[in-house]
C-alpha cells in the first residue's frame, strides 16, 4: 500500500504520516475528538471493508485527501470485523489534553501509537472468541553449519499461556495444525503449507544468548533455564514472540506464565489433512456447529471449552494420564446430585484468565477485578462441594487443592469493590463506600452540592422574584441562572449579576458566589475521580501479585471438563474405553457422534462394530456410496481421538492399544490455489501416510486411486493396500470401490473383507447402514443416482449401459494378473516341481510379519539348501 510524500502537510497530518511510519502495513486508527479517522489508502480500504461511507477532508498535494471513520463508543466492532478480514490495525490516542489558554499555534496536540492490534494479540472479549485460545505463535529455523530442527513459542495473551517446542522439520506442520495459531512469525523461507496466510515477518534476536537474556529479563529471572531446558531455536523464538508483544502493547508486557517447554512425545500424531477431514473444531468451511467439540461439548464456562478444545486437538499416548482424566468423570457419572451442584456453581464463574490478561496490560475494566472477586468466590463453593468427600479420584483432589486460596484477597475485593460497579472506569462509582475515607470525603463534597445547588435556586428565586428561575450546568459556561426571556430585562440591570448568554426563550447569568461553587464542586468531582483510579489501581496491583490466580482457573476449567464429560455420559449411550499398550483395537456398537447429534429427534443411528485385533487388523470395506462407508471410517478415527483425550465415546464398549499416529483421508478435495488437482492431493496425502505410519498407527483411507483411468486406480490401490498390510503392518480400514481387492484376503492373511451391508426391494435399494463380513458384488451407482434425482430416462439409459458393459467384460479376460484364470486358448505352464518335506514344513511353521530381515534371509538359505539335490 502506497502513499503520498508528507511534504507540504498541514500540521495535523503532518502527525498522521509520522504515526503512520511506526507501522506503515497496519490501518491507523487515528484519534479526533469523539471518532477514530482513517486517511488516503487506509480510508478506502477500510471503507470497503467495513461498508461505510468515504469521504474527503481537505486537501493534500492540490487533490482530496479520502477519508472515513467510526465512533470512539463503537470501534471494538468494527475492530472485530477488520481483525478478521486480515487486517492489522494501529491505534493511535491522544496522549496530551488541552489545557485552558493554550495558544492554537502550537499546533495539534500530541498522539502516540498506543497499540498495535493484530490477529494474535487481541485481549478485549468482542474480538475473541470464548472458547477458543487465540495464540500468536514464533518460528525459528536455524541455517547454517548449526542448523537443527525449527523452534517455536507460542503465546495467549489474552490469558497468559506460554509454551515452546523444538520439533523435526517434517512435523511443523503438524505441530500448527494442534495450535492452529491466529498469527505466525517467522520468515519467508518458511513452509507454512495452509498457513501461510497467517505470516507475519519476524525479527528474531541477534544470536542464541541475547535471546535467553531477553527471557529472563521479561520474568526478573537470572537465566530461563529456571523454568527448564530450551534449545536455542526455541529461546529465540520465545525471544521473537516476547518482543513482538511488547512493541504491540506500545512496551507493556501483559502478565504471561512461566515459559513451559512442550513435549509431543506423548501427543497423537495428526496431520493437517487428518484434522481437516475429521472436523476435530471447525470445518472445512470454518463454522463449528456441525463439530466433533460442539457435538461433546456440556461445559458451562468458557475457560473449560478453551480447555476441552485443546484436549480434542492434542490426544494423548500415556494410558496412565488418559486413565487420570477419565477417572475424574466416572467418578461423578453415579453421583447426579454432586455434578448438579458443581454445574449450578460453575454457571456463575466468570472468565478469570482473560479478566487477568487484561488487567495486566492496563486494559482492565471495573467488570475484570469484579469477575476475579466472583471467580474466587465461585472457586471457593465447588471447593466445599468436593471436599464433602473423604475419597476423590486423584485428578479431582488435585484440583481441589487449588480452590481454597486467595483468601485474603477475596477480602480486599469484598471492601474495595462496590457491589455493581459501571463498565467503565470514566463513569466512577467502583470502589465502595466506606472503604477509603479521603475518597468518601470528595464524594460528599461533590454529591452534597447538588443539595446546595437547589437550595441556592430558591433563594435566588425569591431574591429576584423569579418563581420558574433555575440553576443549570452548562458544558461551557458551568453553572448559571436560567430565567424565561421576559423576565430577564429586570435582571440585566443588576450589579450582582453578570450576563452570559441570551437566547430568543432564556438568558443565563452567573454570580460570584454562584463561580466559587462551581470550582468547589468541579474540583470535588475531579479529586474524587483521580483517587478511584489511585485506588483502583492499587487493588489490581494486588491482584495481579496473587499467585495462586492462574492455578485456580485452571482447576475451575478441569472440574467444568469433569462435570461436561459426566452429563454427556450420564445418557448411557457412550462408555468408558479400555486403553492400554498393547495393540488391541475393538468398538462395538459405535456410533459417530456429530452425525447422530444432526440427527432428528425421532431418527435413530445405526451403530457398528470396528474389529481391527492384530490378526485381522486391516479391514477391506466395500460397498455403494450413501450406503456409509464414510461415516463409520470417521466414528472409527474420532473413537480414538475422544478415547485419548480422556473424554466418553459414543459406543457400547471400546478396548484399544495407544494409536501413535492417525492418518483420516476420507473425501475428495483439491487445491487450486496451488496447482494441485483432487488426484495430486489425494496421492499427496497418500505420500504421507505411508512415510510415516508404523505398527501403531491407525490408518483409515477413502477410495485410494479414483482419481485416475480405472487400470491405473486399482493398481495403485492394490499396492497401497499391500504396504499398509505387510510393510507398515498398521491398524487399518481400507474402502473402496475395487471390489475385486477382496480376493486379496488369499494372499493377505490379516486382511479382514467388510461390507456395507444393502437390500434391494421392488426394484429400490435399500442402505442399511450396517457393516458386515464380506464383499460387494455390485456398486449400486445407477440407483443412487436415482436418489439424488438424476431424471428417469437418464437412469434408465444408465441402466442398459451398464448390462451391455458387463456383459462385454464378461467375455475379456480380468484386467490384472492376480485375476487371470486358465482359459483353453492359453497354453498350460508346466507344473511346478513339488518341495521336500522339510521345506513344506519350514514354510508353514513360519509367521512373515514376525521375521526381522536378517532372520528372513537365514530362513532364504537353509530354504535353499533343502532344495538342493
Amino acid at each position: 500500500m502506497t502513499f503520498p510524500s508528507p511534504e507540504g502537510a498541514t500540521p495535523a497530518m503532518a502527525q498522521w504520516f509520522a504515526l503512520k511510519a511506526e507501522h506503515p502495513d497496519a490501518l491507523l486508527f487515528f484519534r479526533m475528538g469523539d471518532f477514530y479517522e482513517l486517511f488516503f489508502n487506509d480510508a478506502e480500504a477500510a471503507a470497503a471493508a467495513l461498508d461505510i461511507s468515504l469521504t474527503a477532508r481537505g486537501t493534500h498535494g492540490g487533490e482530496p485527501i479520502a477519508m472515513c471513520g467510526v465512533p470512539v463508543h463503537a470501534a471494538q466492532a468494527y475492530l472485530a470485523r477488520l481483525i478478521r478480514r486480515g487486517f492489522r490495525v494501529s491505534v493511535a490516542e491522544q496522549t496530551e489534553q488541552p489545557r485552558k489558554g493554550r495558544p492554537a499555534s502550537k499546533g495539534p496536540l500530541r498522539r502516540e501509537v498506543v497499540r498495535l492490534i493484530t490477529p494474535g494479540t487481541l485481549t478485549e472479549d468482542e474480538l475473541l472468541e470464548a472458547g477458543r485460545q487465540n495464540l500468536l505463535a514464533a518460528i525459528i529455523c536455524p541455517t547454517g553449519r548449526d542448523a537443527s530442527d525449527p523452534g517455536l513459542a507460542w503465546i495467549d495473551i489474552s490469558t497468559g499461556l506460554f509454551e515452546t517446542a523444538t520439533v523435526p522439520a517434517r512435523d511443523l506442520n503438524d505441530l500448527l495444525g494442534r495450535l492452529d495459531p491466529a498469527e505466525i512469525l517467522c520468515a519467508d523461507n518458511v513452509d507454512l503449507g495452509d498457513f501461510a496466510g497467517r505470516r507475519t515477518p519476524i525479527v528474531p534476536p541477534a544470536s542464541a544468548d541475547a535471546a535467553r537474556q531477553r527471557m529472563a529479563e521479561a520474568f526478573g529471572v537470572a537465566s530461563p533455564d529456571a523454568f527448564g531446558t530450551f534449545s536455542d531455536a526455541e529461546a529465540m523464538a520465545a525471544a521473537a514472540a516476547i518482543d513482538y508483544i511488547r512493541r504491540s502493547q506500545a512496551g507493556q508486557l501483559p502478565r504471561l506464565s512461566h515459559p513451559r517447554p512442550s513435549d509431543s512425545s506423548d501427543i497423537l500424531g495428526l496431520d493437517p489433512a487428518t484434522r481437516a477431514s475429521l472436523d476435530l473444531l471447525r470445518t472445512r468451511d470454518g463454522e463449528t456447529e456441525h463439530t466433533l467439540f460442539a457435538a461433546v461439548s456440556r461445559t458451562v464456562t468458557a475457560a473449560g471449552s478453551r480447555m476441552l478444545a485443546d484436549w480434542i486437538a492434542a490426544p494423548l499416548t500415556d494410558p496412565e494420564r488418559i486413565a487420570r482424566r477419565q477417572a475424574g468423570w466416572v467418578w461423578l457419572l453415579d453421583k447426579p446430585g454432586i455434578r448438579d451442584d458443581l454445574r449450578a456453581s460453575l454457571r456463575a464463574a466468570p472468565d478469570m484468565a482473560r479478566a487477568l490478561g487484561r488487567l495486566s496490560l492496563g486494559r482492565g475494566q471495573p467488570r475484570d477485578a469484579v469477575a476475579i472477586r466472583l471467580a474466587i468466590g465461585v472457586a471457593r463453593e465447588i471447593g466445599t462441594i468436593l471436599n464433602r468427600h473423604d475419597t476423590l479420584p486423584l485428578i479431582m483432589e488435585q484440583a481441589a487443592r487449588h480452590l481454597d486460596r486467595a483468601h485474603e484477597l477475596q477480602d480486599l475485593l469484598a471492601r474495595a469493590l462496590s457491589e455493581n460497579p459501571p463498565a467503565r472506569m470514566d463513569d466512577g462509582g467502583i470502589i465502595a463506600s466506606g472503604y477509603d475515607a479521603e475518597l468518601d470525603a470528595q464524594r460528599e463534597l461533590r454529591d452534597g452540592s447538588r443539595r446546595v445547588i437547589a437550595a441556592l435556586q430558591q433563594e435566588y428565586a425569591t431574591e429576584f422574584g423569579v418563581p420558574n428561575l433555575k440553576i443549570r450546568h452548562h458544558a461551557q459556561l458551568g453553572y448559571v441562572i436560567e430565567v424565561p426571556a421576559a423576565a430577564s430585562a429586570r435582571l440585566r440591570g443588576r450589579e450582582d449579576l453578570i450576563m452570559r448568554q441570551g437566547t430568543a426563550s432564556a438568558s443565563r447569568f452567573s454570580t460570584e458566589r454562584l463561580v466559587s461553587l462551581d470550582q468547589q464542586i468541579a474540583q470535588a468531582a475531579e479529586n474524587a475521580g483521580l483517587r478511584e483510579r489511585h485506588l483502583f489501581t492499587q487493588v489490581v496491583g494486588r491482584i495481579l501479585d496473587e499467585t495462586a490466580l492462574p492455578d485456580m482457573a485452571a482447576a475451575l476449567s478441569c472440574i467444568d471438563i469433569a462435570q461436561s464429560c459426566a452429563m454427556l455420559a450420564g445418557g448411557g449411550m457412550w462408555c468408558c474405553p479400555a486403553v492400554g499398550t498393547d495393540t488391541s483395537f475393538v468398538i462395538r456398537a459405535g456410533r459417530h457422534p456429530v452425525v447422530e447429534a444432526a440427527l432428528p429427534k425421532n431418527a435413530r443411528f445405526t451403530p457398528n462394530d470396528c474389529d481391527l485385533e492384530p490378526d485381522h487388523r486391516v479391514m477391506l470395506l466395500t460397498g455403494p456410496n450413501m450406503a456409509g462407508k464414510s461415516t463409520f471410517l470417521r466414528q472409527t478415527a474420532l473413537a480414538v481421538i475422544l478415547a485419548q483425550a480422556g473424554l466418553p465415546v459414543s459406543a457400547q464398549a471400546m478396548r484399544i492399544g495407544v494409536v501413535d499416529r492417525l492418518f483420516s483421508r476420507v473425501g475428495a478435495s483439491d487445491d487450486l490455489a496451488r496447482g494441485r488437482s483432487t488426484f495430486m492431493v489425494e496421492m499427496t496425502e497418500t505420500a504421507a501416510i505411508l512415510n510415516q505410519a508404523g505398527p501403531r498407527s491407525l490408518v483409515v483411507v477413502d477410495e485410494i486411486g479414483r482419481g485416475t483411468s480405472t487400470l491405473d486406480g486399482l493398481a495403485i490401490a492394490w499396492a497401497v493396500l499391500e504396504t499398509l498390510h505387510s510393510t507398515l503392518r498398521c491398524r487399518a480400514i481400507f474402502a473402496t470401490h475395487f471390489h475385486e481387492l477382496a480376493e486379496l484376503a488369499d494372499s493377505m492373511p490379516r486382511l479382514s473383507p467388510h461390507t456395507m451391508s444393502v437390500r434391494e426391494w421392488k426394484g429400490q435399494v435399500i442402505f442399511q447402514h450396517e457393516v458386515i463380513p464380506g464383499s460387494a458384488r455390485r456398486s449400486w451407482g445407477v440407483h443412487v443416482a436415482r436418489l439424488a434425482g438424476v431424471p428417469e430416462p437418464v437412469v434408465r439409459r444408465a441402466g442398459r449401459l451398464l448390462s451391455m458393459l458387463e456383459k462385454e467384460r464378461g467375455r475379456q479376460a480380468p484386467p490384472l494378473p492376480l485375476f487371470e484364470q486358465a482359459s483353453p486358448d492359453m497354453p498350460e505352464e508346466p507344473e511346478a516341481p513339488a518341495l521336500p518335506p522339510a521345506a513344506m514344513d519350514m514354510i508353514a511353521e513360519l509367521d512373515p510379519d514376525a521375521l526381522s530381515p536378517r532372520t528372513a534371509l537365514e530362513m532364504l538359505y537353509k530354504l535353499k539348501k533343502l532344495l538342493k539335490p
